[in-house]
This record gives structure tokens, sequence and C-alpha cells, in this order.
């Protein structure tokens, strides 16, 4: 019976990059839309949503969700798809979180 090579080694195992999930302002999106998305997408309940909506309103921009690289590109997808079926321009955008 042959013998099985061990490795004596442990592999290291990276960390995952993780990625901001961020919604930006336009002058069109109405906020309900923007407070729809947040609840729908990313689990929000209704008042967090409404102040992440007055952040993005007030500041250009805010966090919705931190994940891993294809759980963000995938919440970008569906967020800005749902906003082209319903007319509207909200974008999404993903930000690697640098450590």
């Amino acid at each position: 019976m042959p013998q099985v090579a061990s490795k004596t080694s442990k592999q290291k195992l990276k960390e995952p990059k993780i990625f901001d999930v961020i919604l930006l302002n336009d002058d069109y999106t109405t906020m309900e839309f923007v407070v729809e998305v947040l609840r729908r997408f990313f689990n929000k309940e209704s008042q967090v949503a409404e102040a992440i909506m007055l952040k993005i309103h007030i500041d250009g921009e805010a966090v919705c969700g931190t994940y891993i690289y294809d759980v963000a590109q995938t919440k970008v997808t569906q967020v800005i798809d749902y906003s082209r079926k319903n007319e509207q321009p909200l974008m999404c955008v993903l930000r690697e979180i640098i450590h």
C-alpha cells in the first residue's frame, strides 16, 4: 500500500476582502423609494432606513451594508435592476475596505 505524503506546515487562509455597499444621492429618486430599497435589499427597519436615507440626502452617499465581494456585488446589481424597473436613477456602488 503506497504511503500518502502529509503536509506538516499549516496553510494560512486569507481573510476575504470586505466591501461597503453605498447608495448615492441624486436629484430624482424619491426618498420613499430609497427607504423601500433599504428595507427590501438591506433588511433595515423603517427608522434605520429613514436615517440612512437622510444621510444619503445630506452627505451625498451612505453605507448600507458591508459584505464579502460576491454578496456586495449581488446587492449592487439587485438595487440597480430594481431601480431601473421602477424608473428610478438610484445608483449603488461598492467600495473595498482597506485595512
